[in-house]
């Protein structure tokens, strides 16, 4: 690799703000507007860092409170999900989706020339459109999955269509159903082999 630049991809931050509401558990949402990526489709409410300086848990809470004006205590986030990304056009990103559920005040459109709507929907039932790589991100962490890749190809719409669905889960150490066969049963016959010795 001497000579050559290291690949590097910009970092996403993405609040999952769930709350008990009557439908069950509800996530927070905004539609995206102007001359923006993705207008007129629902998000998390997210950004980017700043730069080098900022970790991703500032980020989330520097980003909560400029795009929905609650405050967020960074004791209370929770990580969700990371999501490996590739946007239609190509570009790549990853995206770190937090999970919160205790902040103070009401959550509210902040920066309408980027966002014109913010609401609350059942998890189980987003609204339409949403952003793929959002989906993406809710769908994994509903999933239970700790990390996915979500590489959309060129032509794929940038809101969310389950015939083009391309979330791929990343199963995690726990998941034991990823183990081949073979090496379950190496391991099996070596404990019982320790055992009897």
């Amino acid at each position: 690799m001497t000579g050559s630049r290291r690949h590097t991809e910009p970092l996403d931050v993405h609040l999952i703000a769930v709350r008990d509401g009557t439908a069950g558990t509800e996530v927070l949402l905004s539609r995206r507007a102007g001359d923006v990526y993705a207008a007129g489709c629902w998000h998390l409410p997210s950004g980017h860092l700043d730069g080098s300086w900022e970790h991703m848990v500032t980020a989330l809470v520097r980003e909560t409170r400029e795009e929905t004006g609650v405050v967020v205590d960074p004791a209370d986030v929770r990580a969700a999900v990371t999501v490996h990304h590739r946007s239609p056009a190509g570009g790549a990103r990853l995206g770190v989706f937090f999970e919160v559920r205790r902040w103070r005040g009401t959550p509210q459109v902040r920066e309408p020339a980027v966002c014109d709507a913010m609401a609350w929907f059942a998890l189980d039932e987003l609204p339409e459109p949403m952003v793929a790589y959002c989906q993406a991100g809710l769908d994994a962490y509903r999933a239970g999955a700790r990390m996915a890749v979500h590489f959309q190809e060129p032509g794929d719409p940038i809101a969310y269509d389950p015939a083009v669905d391309r979330l791929l889960l990343v199963p995690d150490l726990t998941d034991r159903s990823a183990l081949p066969e073979d090496a379950v049963r190496t391991l099996a016959e070596r404990a019982v082999g320790r055992i009897t010795r």
